[in-house]
């Protein structure tokens, strides 16, 4: 039904307003999307920019699950801001993110799916933000597997990863082994939080 009322709007060429709480069907069937909250408007923009670039923490956990990670901002350079994250990890984000943004009322964020968990014996690509941690919890799903990885500051970390290389539910990571959490700079989007409330959001109560 998605797919044929997406070609009737496109043979018929006029503008649909399609109202929806379902945010898959949002996500597949608009070229715009409105993101309200309470009667207001949080953000509008095409899916891409929304899933990608959410602006306010309601957003980011409205459209699929996001890791909010707690940091402060250390220092600039390269074209990229950087942060500290609350175990004393760096990681960087790019500069353009923080423009017109309250740099003390901000939270970082990552999508479960641009992480990739590491072993820590072996090299990590340069560039890339890392973070050690270690699994708590793997739930093989088939197509792929949802781990919880608890940091050294005790914040939980989702991450998504396709059954590819680790193809068999024998060779999937297990609780207890240590990670290195790592995704690339660009893969970070940046919100807002003048209330603080991002270091009490973890993605693993958005999906338990």
């Amino acid at each position: 039904m998605q797919v044929e009322l997406k070609r009737i709007q496109q043979e018929v060429g006029i503008t649909f307003i399609y109202v929806t709480h379902d945010q898959e069907e949002a996500m597949t069937m608009s070229d715009r999307i409105a993101v309200m909250n309470k009667g207001k408007y949080e953000q509008l923009g095409d899916p891409e920019a929304l899933y990608e670039r959410p602006r306010t923490l309601f957003v980011a956990g409205f459209l699929g699950v996001s890791n909010l990670l707690p940091a402060k901002r250390d220092g600039a350079g390269n074209g990229h801001a950087g942060f500290r994250l609350a175990d004393g990890t760096a990681v960087r984000v790019p500069a353009a993110l923080l423009e017109g943004r309250d740099n003390d009322a901000i939270a970082l964020g990552v999508r479960p799916e641009k992480i990739r968990m590491i072993d820590p014996s072996k090299d990590v690509p340069g560039g890339l933000n890392r973070v050690a941690g270690t699994v708590t919890h793997a739930s093989y799903l088939g197509v792929s597997t949802q781990y919880i990885v608890t940091l050294a500051d005790g914040h939980r970390v989702t991450v998504f990863e396709q059954n590819v290389e680790r193809a068999t539910k024998s060779e999937l990571w297990n609780a207890g082994e240590q990670v290195l959490l790592a995704w690339a700079p660009e893969h970070c989007f940046v919100v807002d939080d003048p209330t603080g409330k991002a270091a009490e959001i973890q993605a693993v109560d958005a999906v338990a």
